[in-house]
């Protein structure tokens, strides 16, 4: 058994700033630009250059430069303020350190901010009889996470989509979400589906997506979450991971003008029986096995939740890793109350806000999304269409988005493509990304789009721990494409390759310190122990330490920033995915012998792009790399997912190996690095 660190462990760089101490201010040459911008539009060019004249020169050991700071009506309102002055907290420094110090004490008083509903009561916040690889947090206790989801009058708004005219808005309440949860509940009851089975969502985020996700749980079976943009075989192979066989999908959508047969795509990867949400004025046959949306639901408007212990399954989700097969990762009922906790604190979600992110049920931010909103009372705008249009963007302002989540991808495609021109987002009060590390000038590019009156919550976690591990509040000065502090009641450190803790301005592997409530305890396909913790180095006072992945720069006061995977995984657009699953396509290829696929940060900082070295089959054979790229780009479209985009094709005669046979990748990052 490992006890509690003590106190004087904790010895993590202050933040910049914090509530207590006088009001951080921002350079004042800044301020006045600033002041400039809000009473005159100014190209960003112009913003662009002004911010690197005045710190330009600014010195590592001063810190990452603010361009926001909170006002007092910000702190005041925040849901941190409001727990610190609730505890007699003065400083956030000091609420955080609670958060990891005394975990039973914070995770009582959050529990009771979120309204999470127990039906047997706990008889301890954590045990750790075991260890700290295996804690047992809320013994004894029976719950249905998705009744913590419907505390609110039931009378206010839950979900913003889109009208069926496009331009007028359509709303659904929190009793009307409620009612058409339980009739799916039922529906599922009825025919078998439920309880203790596993049912996969196949579909875009829509309305009918997040009812089929509450009532999946509801109902005691769990949800197996399968992106959209997967092919059937990729498909067939997480459904037979999962153990799923029934889905719960749309017969097909309309995506950049593209047609998505989905019912199909479902049909080819093997499912027996098919739950189908009908396109509008669309009459697809269906299979004698399959069910129409309609007519699953049940005429029962009320429905007692399946209840059980929290350590039951409640969706399976995804993460690739290094290995050619997906790692399978399981949330149990008690996983959502981090992505709550994350959302209240971090995000300050309110139950006044609107929230909006541009995710997927296939990956966990869909999730996050749903229960981040709902448990927290707030309202969240649902866009099927595709999010890199002026339609998204004209979206957000109809629906008076208050917090719009990002991927830096994605708003390098808004900057470049001039996507938001026109568009006014005066109800945005702040943004959160998440997904791969970000571009400090596309994201100061962002915050120009309300004339800095909006700070970005940089949010950086994982499947694995149901949130974040880093991220940033609205009571710490925002310095684009950097993080201002550790997540709430998570601990971790820094480690160089000798495994020293990192210096100021250092760069090392990020490890994490169990235990912390939302962390996995198992996988469904693979040695939970072996993947997180075999082979880490000890940690200070000779803690146990988890292995997360991420290269980590420990900035000067404070700050951090990502510097992407530590191990071979690589990040397209907010997707990881493993170097085998795209080298098993690209070696298919006639012309190639060999293959390695890495993602590079091409200025430095910013989003991955993905890089192929290419062996040619016959070695003194030319190929035209231009065609070569655009065929191996539809395979990987074709075969893996069409959000995969080619950077780069390097042709070399060799890669280099280790002695076992081992790409060095290492070499050719180092390659890619002096051709730049």
């Amino acid at each position: 058994m490992q006890s509690e660190p003590s106190e004087n462990f904790f010895s993590k760089p202050q933040p910049n700033w914090n509530p207590g101490s006088d009001p951080a201010q921002l350079d004042p040459s800044w301020q006045a630009f600033v002041d400039r911008v809000r009473r005159e539009p100014l190209p960003f060019d112009v913003h662009l250059k002004t911010f690197r004249t005045i710190f330009g020169g600014r010195r590592p050991e001063d810190g990452p430069p603010a361009v926001w700071v909170p006002d007092q009506g910000t702190i005041d309102r925040s849901n941190i303020m409001a727990s610190m002055e609730g505890k007699k907290i003065d400083r956030y420094a000091d609420f955080y350190r609670w958060s990891i110090q005394d975990r039973p004490a914070f995770w009582n008083h959050t529990l009771k901010q979120l309204g999470i509903v127990f039906t047997k009561p706990f008889s301890a916040i954590l045990d750790l009889t075991g260890s700290v690889r295996q804690p047992r947090w809320f013994p004894d206790a029976e719950l249905n996470i998705v009744d913590s989801c419907f505390n609110s009058d039931p009378n206010r708004p839950a979900v913003i989509t889109p009208g069926p005219d496009g331009d007028s808005l359509s709303f659904t309440t929190y009793g009307e979400l409620e009612h058409l949860v339980n009739r799916v509940a039922h529906g599922l009851c009825e025919r078998g589906l439920a309880p203790e089975r596993a049912i996969t969502l196949y579909m875009p985020l829509s309305i009918e997506c997040v009812v089929a996700y509450l009532a999946i749980i509801r109902a005691g079976s769990s949800v197996v979450s399968i992106a959209d943009s997967f092919p059937a075989a990729e498909v067939r192979r997480r459904m037979s991971i999962a153990g799923s066989s029934c889905v719960v999908t749309l017969d097909y959508y309309n995506r950049s003008g593209k047609i998505i047969p989905l019912y199909d795509t479902v049909i080819n990867a093997g499912a027996s029986k098919i739950i189908v949400v009908p396109s509008v004025n669309q009459n697809t046959r269906l299979r004698g096995t399959d069910i129409c949306w309609s007519d699953l639901l049940s005429n029962e408007n009320d429905f007692e939740s399946n209840i059980g212990e929290g350590y039951r399954t409640s969706n399976i989700i995804f993460s690739s890793g290094t290995t050619g097969d997906p790692k399978a990762i399981p949330w149990s009922h008690l996983t959502p109350i981090k992505s709550a906790m994350d959302g209240h604190y971090h995000q300050d979600i309110h139950a006044y806000d609107v929230t909006a992110w541009p995710t997927n049920i296939g990956w966990m931010m869909g999730p996050w999304l749903i229960y981040a909103t709902l448990i927290n009372g707030a309202c969240m705008a649902l866009y099927p269409g595709a999010i890199d249009t002026p339609d998204y963007a004209r979206f957000i302002q109809r629906a008076g988005v208050t917090i719009l989540g990002v991927i830096p991808s994605l708003v390098r495609k808004w900057r470049h493509n001039g996507i938001t021109e026109g568009v006014k987002w005066p109800s945005i009060r702040l943004f959160s990304s998440t997904g791969e590390p970000a571009s400090r000038t596309d994201y100061l590019w962002l915050m120009s789009r309300t004339n800095y009156s909006a700070p970005i919550i940089e949010y950086l976690g994982g499947t694995e721990i149901g949130g974040g591990h880093l991220a940033c509040t609205v009571l710490q000065p925002c310095s684009p494409a950097t993080f201002t502090t550790a997540n709430l009641g998570v601990d971790f450190v820094i480690l160089d390759e000798n495994g020293i803790v990192v210096n100021e301005g250092g760069i090392g592997e990020l490890f994490l310190m169990p235990p912390a409530l939302g962390m996995s305890q198992r996988l469904l396909n693979g040695d939970h122990d072996k993947v997180y913790f075999d082979g880490c180095p000890a940690g200070p006072q000779n803690l146990v330490l988890r292995r997360h992945g991420d290269n980590t720069q420990q900035l000067h006061r404070g700050y951090y920033r990502s510097q992407g995977r530590a191990d071979d995984a690589i990040n397209l657009g907010g997707i990881k995915v493993g170097p085998v699953e795209l080298e098993y396509i690209i070696d298919n290829h006639p012309s190639i012998y060999e293959s390695a696929a890495l993602a590079v940060q091409p200025e430095g900082e910013g989003s991955e792009r993905l890089v192929v070295f290419i062996v040619p089959e016959k070695r003194n054979t030319k190929l035209d790399v231009f065609v070569l790229k655009k065929e191996l780009q539809t395979m990987i479209s074709s075969k893996l997912n069409p959000l995969f985009k080619i950077h780069e094709v390097i042709i070399s005669s060799e890669l280099p190996h280790t002695a076992s046979g081992k790409i060095v990748r290492r070499k050719l990052r180092k390659e890619i690095s002096e051709r730049m």
